[in-house]
């Protein structure tokens, strides 16, 4: 059976929250859970580095405008892990190509990375902070239920996980005004804050 399925569905995952990935799969296999998974994703300072690297995107997802920041530092990490894992289930399986997995899992991870940071920028915009806590845990939900579910049912979860892509991608598009006024409002507080340094020069 073709690995592209699992490969599709690890990428868009890891453009959410690439940690969750590489933690769950190497659970998975490190329990005998799945044949699938690679022995590199099982290694014991894999899980560590993962699961602490978990704990931090958890805390930091959840606080306004720093999780924004760091799905800005995480725009190179997500699509180069999404296209690590491809490669390396393509590798596992034998079944895919290792570059072509791994341009399926990393534009893959892009694209649905693309889409949490420009649907977290026009969160944002709004003042109180519950819908960032609501949709983070929602995220890592979603991720860690369709992960479980590609690992026995690639083909149906690869489905889904397209269908949210898709939506996400038509919802992205119609936030875009707000986007572009949660960056009007940083540009100008950045502004102020010079402003500020320049009326009032410290000692």
């Amino acid at each position: 059976m073709s690995v592209l399925p699992l490969v599709f569905t690890s990428g868009w995952a890891s453009g959410v929250n690439a940690y969750a990935v590489v933690l769950l799969l190497g659970v998975f296999g490190a329990t005998g859970l799945s044949d699938d998974v690679p022995e590199t994703l099982q290694r014991p300072e894999v899980l560590v580095v993962a699961g602490v690297l978990f704990l931090c995107e958890a805390v930091a997802d959840k606080i306004p405008y720093v999780d924004s920041a760091w799905d800005s530092i995480h725009t190179v990490v997500r699509p180069v892990a999404g296209a690590w894992v491809g490669a390396l289930l393509a590798g596992q399986s034998g079944s895919l190509n290792d570059v072509v997995a791994g341009l399926v899992g990393g534009s893959t991870a892009l694209a649905s990375h693309t889409v949490k940071a420009g649907t977290r920028m026009a969160v944002n915009t709004s003042p109180e902070p519950f819908s960032n806590i609501v949709l983070s845990l929602a995220e890592d939900l979603g991720v860690g239920a369709i992960v479980a579910f590609a690992m026995f049912h690639p083909q149906a979860a690869a489905i889904i996980a397209g269908a949210l892509l898709l939506a996400g991608l038509l919802t992205l598009f119609f936030l875009i005004s707000r986007i572009r006024r949660f960056r009007r409002r940083r540009a100008q507080r950045r502004e102020d804050k010079r402003l500020a340094i320049r009326l009032n020069p410290p000692d």
